[in-house]
């Protein structure tokens, strides 16, 4: 899975990535520092089975700490999007193709309205005018792509009589678009239209607004009217990037996402005051920093995922090695248990005949799969 940090130049999108990866990335206060693509690792975060269960994890594909689970997750910092960007202004053909195989958008939008769209200085800037131009320039970046193919599918579908909704999802595969997606947008409007290109976009590339800065105040008045907007977080993507690097540093205790911190080093005044700052200004207001609630929101509330624990035996929660809770899949909600078979290898899902819960009950292969759950996969020897 890869999700995308998108926004326009000086939004702080790429402090924002590296506040979620501690990768070392270029940031600076101009447009485009931005030029290839930061490509890198950041953890959605689950209360770990390990606690209802009473037992010590050992996990393979993931950690757990304190019993956190953290559960690896591509993102992708891309070039910022200026208006235009569909049209190539900017960086905007990069900037869209780099964007196909991510299943979902978080957007950085600068929320202090200090600068405009462009990235320049515009004190005053209204950041909702940001959120319509990002949308729009996705939209008519969809819409470019799927009047081409629908017209050659259109042609094709008249002489080898197939389906076009099929001959659609073969041409805008490459975007995450699937047939399912392209039957629900053809409900709506035609496969020409900028209201399917912008239906498929709230179905394939959802978006999740980042109001970062909310540690200025002007970007605390613009969120009154910024929350009107589904999935819209306040964040600071300062605030995170110094707290975890005063963790990296063993000067604080800091669990990503959490309504506090602990001082465990030896801090000078000027650091004392700059972390008393962010746990009044923007921790105590807002719950936390809101950078990994945006990347947590948007993995298991937009996109709609649930992580499940499948084991080897589950009177020890163990795989066939001996560790505990080794492995966590990220799944759709309402996945069944013999589609989780397959997921994890096709040789499981073909030799699948059912399950057993943790209270050692048995469970078909229709059985729907909740967020946590252990399960042992049975299959033919």
């Amino acid at each position: 899975m890869l999700v995308g940090i998108v926004g326009c130049p000086n939004s702080g999108k790429s402090t924002f990535f590296k506040a979620l990866t501690l990768a070392e990335v270029e940031i600076a206060n101009y447009p485009f520092t931005t030029i290839q693509p930061n490509q890198g690792m950041a953890f959605v975060t689950k209360e770990c089975p390990c606690k209802k269960l009473h037992v010590k994890c050992s996990p393979k594909n993931s950690k757990c700490e304190d019993g956190i689970r953290y559960i690896p997750i591509r993102v992708l910092d891309v070039a910022g999007l200026v208006p235009g960007a569909h049209e190539g202004k900017g960086l905007g053909n990069q900037f869209l193709n780099d964007l196909t195989q991510a299943s979902g958008l978080i957007h950085v939008l600068d929320a202090s309205g200090k600068t405009n769209a462009e990235g320049k200085p515009e004190p005053g800037w209204d950041p909702e005018k940001t959120i319509e131009i990002l949308e729009s320039e996705i939209d008519e970046w969809i819409k470019d792509i799927a009047s081409k193919a629908f017209n050659k599918s259109k042609t094709i579908a008249k002489t080898q009589k197939k389906p076009i909704e099929r001959l659609l999802a073969d041409q805008l595969s490459g975007l995450g678009i699937t047939e399912d997606h392209i039957k629900k947008a053809m409900k709506e409007s035609e496969p020409d239209s900028l209201e399917f290109a912008s239906v498929l976009r709230k179905i394939s590339k959802p978006i999740l607004t980042a109001a970062n800065k909310i540690d200025l105040p002007e970007a605390q008045e613009n969120f009154h009217s910024l929350k009107q907007h589904a999935h819209t977080i306040p964040c600071s993507a300062d605030s995170e990037l110094a707290l975890k690097e005063a963790a990296k540093h063993g000067l604080i205790k800091y669990i990503p996402g959490s309504h506090d911190f602990d001082i465990t080093g030896s801090l000078s005044e000027k650091q004392k005051s700059a972390l008393e700052f962010i746990r009044r200004n923007v921790i105590e207001k807002y719950g936390s920093t809101g950078v990994q609630l945006a990347l947590n929101k948007m993995v298991f509330d937009v996109l709609n995922l649930i992580a499940v624990y499948p084991v080897a035996d589950i009177n020890k929660f163990s795989d066939s090695h001996g560790y505990v809770l080794p492995d966590v899949h990220l799944v759709q909600k309402g996945t069944t248990l013999k589609e989780l078979a397959y997921k994890i290898h096709s040789d499981i899902g073909d030799n699948f005949i059912g399950g057993l819960n943790p209270e050692r009950k048995k469970i078909g292969a229709e059985h729907e799969l909740k967020d946590g759950d252990v399960v042992e996969i049975l299959v033919k020897r």
